[in-house]
């Protein structure tokens, strides 16, 4: 799958560049919907509904991603420690299969239930192997980009994106990382919801430093981070200005500030 976006030419101005991407994590698809359903239905405390609803997402899967999500939560929903060491093995097989960073972000916590399983059952070989495996890959993001910050700034291709900034969704909060996203959508609806009067604008940015998972979102609510979100202390170049990207509609961006408004919990920061 490609995108198109704008890349500074020799003579400052932007041409069309294609860059690879891997696959985007989208709300849409009817298994993450069927996942969505079954999370609310956890939240609700109805076991048995959210269990038939990730069973159908897993009965109408067809690539390894959505099998490999709905085989995630049918493991967490079983009671028996051998059940649910079998749907998470069944889950790690089909995410083995894919080279994608959404999928490899939730390694290290797929690492983890399985040690947990494997010692619940007395294997400790196996599970001080995993817990090592889970160590190793939950050091830093595998993800090398391209990277998009949004917002409402008017900026030049090298100048610096630096923490320290006021955050969208808690005025009075004091930002200690600046924040990006390998999802050019994602970096447009952050645009779109960043404060100003300024144009909407999608930067592509080189972080200038080490980067890690936005722990606000990763293994929040799925498995570990498919909105490819990260955060740095240290600044972010600019590089390019994409020029396209979906942009939500005026309804979506509604229902989305209200969610926001209604959201509780404290921002890591």
């Amino acid at each position: 799958m490609h995108v198109d976006f704008k890349s500074p030419c020799a003579n400052g101005t932007f041409g069309d560049v294609k860059k690879d991407t891997h696959m985007e994590f989208s709300p849409f698809n009817n298994v993450v919907k069927l996942c969505l359903q079954g999370m609310s239905m956890e939240e609700a405390k109805h076991t048995e509904e959210a269990l038939n609803l990730f069973t159908q997402a897993w009965n109408e899967a067809t690539d390894d991603h959505e099998h490999f999500l709905a085989a995630y939560y049918i493991a967490r929903n079983q009671e028996a420690i051998s059940d649910r060491l079998t749907w998470l093995e069944a889950a790690l097989s089909h995410a083995l299969k894919l080279n994608d960073d959404t999928v490899k972000s939730a390694l290290p916590n797929l690492y983890l239930n399985l040690a947990k399983c494997y010692e619940a059952l007395g294997d400790s070989d196996k599970s001080h192997g995993y817990a090592d495996l889970a160590a190793v890959l939950g050091e830093k993001p595998s993800d090398t980009g391209p990277f998009y910050h949004g917002t409402r700034a008017d900026l030049p291709v090298g100048a610096l994106l630096t923490a320290g900034g006021n955050s969208n969704y808690q005025s009075e909060l004091t930002m200690n990382h600046i924040y990006f996203t390998a999802l050019v959508n994602g970096a447009g609806l952050a645009a779109a919801l960043a404060r100003g009067d300024g144009r909407e604008r999608v930067y592509i940015i080189e972080p200038m430093g080490s980067y890690e998972n936005d722990p606000n979102l990763t293994d929040k609510k799925f498995p570990g981070n498919p909105t490819r979100s990260y955060r740095s202390t240290m600044a972010l170049k600019i590089i390019g200005e994409v020029s396209d990207w979906v942009r939500p509609s005026p309804e979506e961006l509604q229902r989305f500030r209200e969610r926001l408004a209604k959201g509780n919990g404290e921002i890591i920061n």
